[in-house]
């Protein structure tokens, strides 16, 4: 698979074999250009997780590259990782306050966050008083702070309940149709990733190698019905064909 131009980020002929004799990723080249969300799906085990480490900088692989092009990375996690006495806007500050931005600088850009993803007017709360989807919409907030040209969710609705997953969906589709970041986004639902992505990457199982990627026809924004519709559901089957080893 050749390597894009103009790329957020890149794995190029990537391995990545640990000290305790596992090989979770095996030649591994793929590229995420401004504007695109590319999710990832493949077995347990396949190295999903892995690819975020390594185009984080949290890890470096044993063969080929890694490199993401200026720019911060926000890092959007399963759990929200919110700190429990801290406030909701003082926990989405905390990136920016870290970095030694100015009080009112800082405090004005929170704000604007938790606009963006509709928690004015809980700027006051613990996340104790929050809802699962509400402190995942924090923690988005907080991914935002340093206006990151990219940004890595690792399987960031696996734990909230159907409902409030889906609408963590459609929240997240319409800041990506806002915001026009590149998002390199892991997930096991093939549903979720038909419904968020621009592309979707099919892993195989352990070493992880990319074996199809789909191109996703649909326009942003992508209403709730479109779950529903038929060719929605078509492309959810080649997506899930190509998971099991059934895709030609």
């Amino acid at each position: 698979m050749p390597v894009a131009q103009n790329t957020a980020l890149t794995f190029d002929g990537v391995h990545k074999h640990f000290p305790s004799g596992t090989t979770a990723l095996a030649d591994v080249t793929l590229s995420v250009a401004p504007g695109e969300l590319v999710a990832v799906v493949g077995p347990s085990g396949c190295g999903k997780s892995t690819l975020l480490r390594l185009a984080s900088g949290l890890d470096s692989p044993t063969a080929g590259t890694v490199r993401t092009e200026g720019g911060s990375v926000g890092y959007v996690f399963q759990d929200a990782t919110l700190l429990p006495w801290r406030s909701v806007l003082a926990n989405v500050e905390l990136p920016a306050e870290l970095a030694g931005t100015d009080r009112a600088e800082r405090r004005a850009t929170a704000l604007q966050a938790l606009r963006l993803v509709g928690l004015d007017g809980f700027e006051k709360q613990l996340p104790s008083h929050l809802s699962g989807g509400m402190r995942m919409r924090v923690s988005l907030a907080r991914a935002l702070m340093m206006s990151p040209s990219l940004f890595l969710f690792d399987e960031p609705f696996g734990a909230l309940d159907e409902m409030t997953r889906l609408r963590m969906q459609e929240e997240l589709q319409r800041l990506f149709a806002e915001q026009g970041f590149a998002g390199l986004f892991i997930t096991h639902s093939v549903s979720e990733a038909v419904f968020l992505a621009t592309r979707v990457v099919v892993m195989s199982p352990r070493p992880g190698r990319i074996t199809t990627v789909f191109d996703v026809p649909f326009p942003y924004p992508r209403p709730a019905e479109l779950r529903y519709s038929p060719e929605f559901a078509r492309t959810v089957g080649e997506v899930s064909a190509a998971l099991r080893g059934d895709a030609p």
